[in-house]
């Protein structure tokens, strides 16, 4: 069965979700990140998906203070990224008590680089973020689309023995239209023994059942949270 890791986006210190990226579509869901990790846990959550958006578009980490909280007081197991643009960001998070750490923009801009990280830290630790829009990889918050495809990030990635990536595909985020399941099918067959991620677009039970049955066995969701849309009386109890 899938593990549903609930997804909390920090912008100002507090809950946001965005619709496609896109920071003009903030809508604000809660002051305080904590109270909603602990809600998560008591409906069943075993860990977290932390984004924090102002340190994804900016490059400096702005919420450390309320994610630490989360690390902290949750009991959960915490995922963050956003803004993780050096070997610095990534022992700050580590050290501070983060299961793993996503490194996004600075993995396509970067790669020998990340990829030295992987080796130093272990595969277990960072979570390549593969964002997609149109089946290229978008970075810095996803205000930009690189050259480079999905495929290629992934392929190198693998060589260099990394093992964990959350696939997002943009235009699905926040819209509440359903996954990816196509590009995560392709993915899968392709790239068989990753582990996969899915993130974007869950709106509904029937959806992650969806992704269950294509072999996705981790999914991010966010706003279907937020919005009801899913059961979340249920939802970590699979």
């Amino acid at each position: 069965m899938s593990i549903v890791i609930p997804a909390i986006d920090i912008i100002n210190g507090k809950c946001v979700r965005l619709s496609k990226g896109d920071y003009n579509t903030e809508k604000v869901y809660g002051d305080d990140p904590l109270e909603m990790a602990l809600l998560f846990k008591e409906k069943g959550a075993t860990r977290i998906h932390i984004v924090d958006l102002d340190a994804a578009r900016s490059g400096k980490q702005s919420n450390v203070l309320a994610i630490q909280k989360i690390i902290d007081h949750s009991g959960l197991k915490v995922q963050v990224g956003g803004g993780v643009r050096n070997r610095i960001d990534v022992i700050t998070w580590l050290n501070a008590g983060a299961e793993k750490v996503i490194v996004g923009s600075t993995a396509q801009k970067d790669k020998p680089e990340v990829a030295s990280w992987i080796v130093e830290f272990g595969s277990d630790k960072i979570i390549i973020g593969a964002d997609v829009k149109d089946g290229f990889i978008a970075v810095h918050g996803w205000e930009e689309t690189s050259e480079d495809r999905i495929e290629n990030l992934i392929t190198f990635y693998v060589d260099k023995g990394a093992q964990y990536f959350l696939c997002t595909d943009i235009m699905q985020d926040g819209m509440l239209q359903g996954p990816s399941l196509g590009l995560y099918q392709n993915l899968l067959k392709q790239f068989a023994g990753i582990q996969l991620i899915a993130s974007g677009g869950v709106s509904s039970d029937d959806d992650i059942k969806k992704l269950e049955s294509i072999g996705i066995k981790m999914a991010v969701v966010g706003k279907a949270i937020y919005e009801g849309k899913v059961n979340i009386d249920t939802l970590f109890k699979n």
